[in-house]
């Protein structure tokens, strides 16, 4: 395939993960619960991973400078933290209790444009290497699937049909697709090297900010679910490691 195609295809599947939403309508809430904390913790070591051993060291490959990248990671890092402090969105790892309406709305915004950079730096690797956007897209999807099953029930909570969170959820993760085909039509008039650390440091804020502190969140984890989170943290990282170039 094509460049091109890779990041529409890319793009179709990140936002039809959306769709896994659905199963909170199916499942019990204890067993999502006991189903989310794996998931996150396997997605915080996917999305860790795939920053330290994929994308900066792609980005030293690409002949930039070290302070360079070290600036665009901290950039990376800063652009999700004022995303989440200014947009008030955030990733939804834990079934929520009630919710307002309003916020259903700006957590829609929120997850569309965090899609629309996600779409950006996963095309920016797919430009650069093929291997190296596959990757990328893999451990962005494990991030993915436990976000949608959070979102997909704050949308419930906050008095949405079920037909129409899922539709907007999808909506919203079409974003990725829009963000990635722009990158693509202007990689032929800029250098697109330096999406790859930005990308390491929306990764590491993920990662390390956000989802490893959800892990932790719920104070009746037994000591069982607390090895079983460490294992799927520490797998996440090993599966990225297995295929490092």
């Amino acid at each position: 395939m094509t460049t091109l195609n890779w990041i529409i295809v890319s793009g179709v599947s990140m936002s039809s993960i959306a769709l896994v939403g659905s199963l909170t309508l199916l499942l019990r809430q204890s067993t999502l619960e006991k189903v989310l904390e794996p998931l996150v913790a396997i997605a915080a070591g996917s999305l860790l991973g795939g920053a330290f051993f994929h994308m900066i060291p792609a980005a030293l490959k690409a002949n930039l400078s070290i302070v360079t990248i070290g600036i665009l990671i901290v950039c990376g890092f800063t652009a999700f933290l004022l995303l989440e402090q200014y947009l008030h969105w955030h990733h939804n790892h834990q079934l929520p209790i009630k919710r307002k309406e309003p916020l259903t709305y700006l957590i829609l915004i929120g997850d569309g444009l965090h899609n629309f950079l996600g779409g950006m730096v996963i095309a920016g690797a797919f430009i650069i290497d093929i291997r190296l956007g596959i990757v990328c897209w893999l451990a962005a999807a494990a991030h993915e699937v436990p976000q949608e099953l959070g979102d997909f029930a704050v949308l419930i909570h906050g008095g949405w049909s079920k037909g129409s969170a899922l539709l907007f959820n999808f909506l919203s993760g079409l974003t990725f697709l829009f963000g990635g085909v722009i990158t693509y039509i202007f990689s032929f008039q800029f250098g697109v090297s330096w999406l790859i650390p930005f990308a390491a440091g929306n990764f590491i804020y993920i990662g390390a900010s956000d989802l490893i502190p959800q892990m932790s969140k719920n104070k009746d984890t037994n000591l069982k679910s607390k090895a079983v989170n460490g294992v799927a943290f520490i797998s996440g990282i090993y599966l990225l490691v297995l295929v490092m170039p």
